[in-house]
């Protein structure tokens, strides 16, 4: 086979019959397939080999250039990396897709056929591991010198499918047939050790007994748009040290023998396994140390190739963690320093406290990590020393004075005084960190004064803001082919690199002929998917509705209910009034419940009966449709944010961190509702108040109502058609042939429960602006007015932005440019 290599000359001058002859000669030789009898998947997979061909060649320079280069590297630590398919946006970021394309036709293939061939990698699940692959994205394009680390899921979170309502957890099985985008270097394999036992003898400490996991590196080749830079993704898989005992299979063991692979591979098995037992939190603390212990040891090792002066560690390696998961690598570098490396603990910690940096992305307490001090002795008993000793450090800040100095030495403390003790991984990542930062203004805000108050006191400048934003190669190039080229077509190619060129979009607002166009595609777009919706959920779409779409984790936070609510009411609408005169609706909803949720999987139950009832009602038939789609990902994510009309941000004030799902949504023409909250506020002050329908409390207002106590029975005694729907929905009359309780629990939640996130305190204000919305997008020329001032003024929340600032204000990296 001929060498195709992938520098960026090469890549200007590779003509689709190179591409088509490279192509061909994967399915020959790395297949053993003919073109005659090759099936989709094997054009597929050949396509990828060939795309692959490109990204090695111009990762080896990448790496070679930075090492030559000795630079200051960034080390990502995520446990979620949500990257959907790889072969379009691999493709369109080396500037292939139309060669590829154009070769591919001539033998018949159609390109954009066989890219439906290609599953989505089990990486990830929601916003967190989105906004990580979007991270990424833009840390190559903007040639920085990166590596993410994270774990090699055997079978990701899990496939959602839907039987009578509910939820359905089915293993996620996405690696059953490999990947062609995935390089094994078992040369790089680490050794990581849990429980035991500890020995303290004179110059130190040693911790002996230790039970071995062996964790293997997968890369995945990560393109900057323009492939002028490579970096990588590092993943790593458990496995045992000893994979078959055969002395205990000789005496009959047979299950022992086998007995430590197992616990091994349980390791990475699957993404956030449930937390709901004991065994479970186990898994999920020794899941996450592995994962760190693995990264932390590879990283020490590039170092060491790389520098031969050890003092340099802190000035060229900083580390990021992405939310608290990886916070235990706080501690494991903390080990490594004074106990491998024999340094005193000033000095250990002082390098510690220079290298990592650390981003919060909940508010919400349940999402704060907290192990039980017993777990954590268990398995890390020489870690659970050091975060003493860290803790006692930290406390001696704090002089005592009077019960005040009490409260706050009690509110910074790394443990947690309950009835069991817990450490608080958060605290943890703020006191080992030298940067904190939230992702929108307001929750960045929320974390200095009421999350994190006393230790803003107490490090003062060490608490700032990076707003969160997402990659337009794939949310705008890669998911909207038509605006896309509409977008080019007006402002040229460089709005891909630097989306304030949209701005210059905001001069046809009123242009009569160009809202047309972008009409036209929008509705293409609906069209496209009405198609895909008919396969996902059995539904027959008018594109001429108001497609309006919430998609994203299921949580009380986010409000699906406030949503389904809504629904009901305007379905009580049309029961009442069959001539009630209001625009064709489909609500659409996508998104997946934690496993041990159980309130989030009653409001997918009670959403999808509500659904079932109404798609089969005639008096509804042209005017009101609901569907949730199944199994939501990345992939099904591209269809439906460019057809959306309407973006539901609906969480309570001050509960989201900031969103991404916003940001996309408004990126494409959709016109937000929602309440000031996470990065809603900043998509206000960019659009302008006359662009988006905002309602609801505060955060400010939210806290006041709950200080002075908030009793959702008052508004339901109040409210008679509010009273009405919430009885419609635990009647039983939307689940026949199941008892009537089945949906009990979301109206208990509601009301005996205390509405803790203030759903129908905010319920009266939504129906107000949904009839905002309902009235507005009669006027078809000032709803595309707005959705294109939407899709025009939404730059500042691209994730190249958001990099800038990282590198710029927190990372200290520059750009490294590559030859060639």
């Amino acid at each position: 086979m001929k060498p195709f290599l992938g520098s960026s000359r090469f890549t200007k001058e590779a003509t689709p019959e190179a591409i088509r002859e490279c192509t061909c000669a994967h399915l020959r030789f790395s297949l053993a397939r003919m073109p005659e009898s090759a099936t989709p998947r094997d054009w597929w997979l050949a396509t990828a080999l060939m795309t692959r061909d490109f990204l090695i060649e111009r990762l080896l320079a990448t790496q070679e250039t930075h090492r030559k280069a000795g630079v200051r590297r960034l080390y990502y630590l995520s446990l979620e990396y949500f990257l959907g398919r790889l072969l379009r946006q691999n493709l369109l970021n080396l500037g292939l897709w139309e060669r590829t394309g154009e070769a591919l036709r001539k033998l018949g293939v159609d390109l954009e056929e066989i890219c439906e061939e290609e599953g989505e990698m089990g990486l990830g699940n929601g916003g967190l591991g989105r906004l990580a692959a979007c991270f990424l994205d833009s840390l190559a394009t903007l040639r920085l010198p990166a590596i993410g680390y994270g774990i090699h899921y055997e079978f990701g979170l899990f496939q959602q499918d839907f039987v009578r309502g509910y939820q359905i957890e089915r293993p996620d099985d996405w690696h059953r047939l490999g990947s062609p985008w995935e390089i094994l270097h078992p040369e790089f394999a680490q050794t990581v050790h849990l429980y035991g036992r500890l020995e303290h003898e004179e110059g130190g400490c040693r911790w002996s007994d230790c039970r071995d996991v062996l964790g293997l590196p997968f890369d995945i080749p990560i393109a900057g748009f323009g492939a002028t830079t490579v970096n990588i993704l590092r993943l790593w898989s458990a496995k045992s040290t000893r994979e078959f005992d055969l002395e205990a299979f000789n005496r009959g063991g047979y299950f022992e023998a086998v007995g430590e692979k197992s616990f091994c591979e349980s390791i990475t098995k699957v993404l956030y396994p449930n937390d709901k037992t004991e065994s479970g939190k186990e898994l999920r603390l020794v899941q996450q140390y592995f994962f760190v212990a693995c990264s932390l040891r590879d990283i020490l090792r590039r170092f060491e190739a790389e520098h031969r002066d050890w003092n340099l560690l802190p000035e060229k390696v900083v580390i990021h963690l992405n939310d608290t998961h990886p916070a235990i690598a706080i501690v494991e570098l903390l080990r490594i320093l004074i106990d491998e490396r024999k340094m005193d603990w000033e000095r250990a910690w002082d390098w510690t406290s220079r290298i990592f940096a650390y981003t919060n992305h909940t508010l919400l307490p349940e999402a704060l990590e907290t192990w039980s001090v017993p777990l954590f002795h268990r398995v890390l008993p020489r870690h659970l020393e050091l975060l003493y000793e860290i803790n006692r450090r930290l406390l001696e800040e704090v002089p005592v004075t009077d019960d005040s100095s009490h409260q706050k030495r009690r509110a910074i403390s790394l443990i947690e005084e309950n009835h069991i003790k817990g450490v608080r991984m958060a605290h943890l990542a703020v006191v080992g960190s030298f940067s904190v930062n939230g992702v929108s203004a307001l929750h960045s805000e929320l974390l200095r004064t009421r999350l994190f108050p006393e230790f803003a006191a107490l490090f003062p400048g060490r608490f700032r803001n990076v707003t969160n934003g997402i990659t337009p190669r794939v949310w705008l190039l890669g998911a909207n082919p038509l605006l896309s080229s509409l977008l080019t077509e007006v402002v040229g190619e460089e709005w891909i690199t630097d989306l304030s060129r949209l701005r210059e979009l905001r001069k046809f607002s009123a242009d009569a002929s160009f809202l047309d166009r972008y009409a036209a595609i929008k509705r293409a777009n609906k069209v496209r998917l009405s198609e895909c919706l008919r396969d996902w959920c059995g539904l027959t779409a008018d594109p001429d509705a108001l497609f309006d779409v919430q998609i994203k984790r299921i949580h009380e936070y986010k409000r699906q209910h406030l949503n389904l609510l809504h629904i009901l009411w305007l379905y009580r609408r049309l029961l009442e009034n069959p001539n009630a005169d209001f625009p064709p609706r489909l609500f659409l909803f996508g998104g997946k419940a934690a496993p041990g949720y159980d309130l989030a999987k009653c409001i997918i139950k009670a959403i999808n009966s509500v659904a079932a009832r109404i798609n089969r009602d005639p008096r509804a038939l042209g005017k009101l449709q609901v569907g949730f789609i199944p199994n939501y990902g990345v992939t099904r994510a591209s269809r439906i944010i460019p057809a959306a009309d309407l973006s539901e941000q609906i969480s309570t004030a001050g509960k989201e961190a900031s969103g991404t799902g916003n940001m996309k949504l408004a990126l494409n023409g959709a016109v937000t509702i929602g309440t000031l909250d996470g990065a809603n506020v900043e998509i206000r002050e960019e659009v302008g108040d006359e662009n988006i329908f905002l309602f609801g409390l505060t955060a400010e207002q939210v806290a006041e109502r709950v200080r002075k106590g908030y009793n959702p029975w008052e508004i339901y005694e109040s409210d008679p058609e509010l009273r009405a729907i919430l009885d419609w929905l635990g009647s039983g009359e939307f689940t026949p042939g199941e008892p009537a309780s089945v949906l009990a629990p979301l109206r208990h939640s509601l009301l005996e429960g205390g509405d803790p996130f203030l759903v129908l305190a905010d319920f009266a204000s939504y129906l107000a602006a949904q009839r905002r919305a309902e009235q507005t997008y009669r006027d078809r020329s000032r709803w595309m007015a707005m959705a294109l001032t939407n899709t025009a003024t939404v730059g500042k929340f691209s994730s190249d932005r958001s990099i800038r600032e990282y590198a710029e204000g927190i990372w200290r990296l520059a750009p490294v440019p590559l030859p060639g």
